[in-house]
C-alpha cells in the first residue's frame, strides 16, 4: 500500500517509513494533495476533517488519522491497513527520503559516523539517495516501547 501525508503528520511518516510503508509527505494546499493521491494511487493520511471530507467525496481513498500520540496514530493505521507494527530492516524505508535502506559492512562507514558510534555498533543501514546511516543505538528503547504501546492499543481496539 502506498500513502500520502499531509503536511501535520511529518512524524507519523518517518514512523511508517521505517516500518517499511512507502509514504510521500508533502506541505501542499488541500487540491494538490488530492490531484497526487489520485494521480499516484495513494491512500491520503489526514488529521484535517475537511481534507478528508474532500478527498472522499472525490472518491480518492484516504483515512483520518484521530490519534493524539504516535502509538495511538500507528495502532489506528495498524488496525485500518493491516500494517505489521515491528521493524523489519530488509524492508524499512529512509525516514527522510522514502527510499529503501540497505544493509552496509561497518568497514565502509569508517569516518561517515562517530568514533564511539563506530566502535560500539556493528551493523549498520544505509540509505543509498540521500547517504542517511542508520543503527540499532540507544533510540531503539524509545522505538520498541512505542510500537509495543501501539501492539497494545491495537490490541484493545481488536477485544472491544
Amino acid at each position: 500500500m502506498k500513502f500520502i501525508a499531509d503536511g501535520m503528520l511529518g512524524k507519523l511518516t518517518r514512523w511508517l517509513r521505517m516500518l517499511g510503508q512507502d509514504v510521500e509527505y508533502f506541505k501542499l494546499d488541500d487540491s494538490e494533495l488530492i490531484a497526487k493521491a489520485k494521480e499516484e494511487q495513494r491512500v491520503l493520511l489526514t488529521r484535517d476533517l475537511e481534507l478528508y471530507q474532500r478527498a472522499t467525496a472525490k472518491n480518492i481513498d484516504a483515512f483520518y488519522v484521530e490519534g493524539k500520540t504516535e502509538a495511538e496514530k500507528l495502532g489506528e493505521l495498524a488496525k485500518r491497513f493491516g500494517i505489521p507494527l515491528h521493524i523489519d530492516l530488509k524492508l524499512s524505508r529512509c525516514p527522510k527520503c522514502n527510499t529503501q535502506i540497505r544493509a552496509v559492512p561497518k568497514e565502509k562507514l569508517a569516518g561517515k559516523v562517530e568514533e564511539k558510534t563506530f566502535r560500539y555498533y556493528n551493523e549498520f543501514w544505509e540509505c543509498p539517495k540521500c547517504g542517511s546511516v542508520y543503527w540499532q543505538g540507544a533510540h531503539w528503547g524509545r522505538i520498541r516501547a512505542t510500537l509495543k504501546e501501539a501492539e497494545e492499543k491495537l490490541k484493545k481496539t481488536r477485544d472491544a
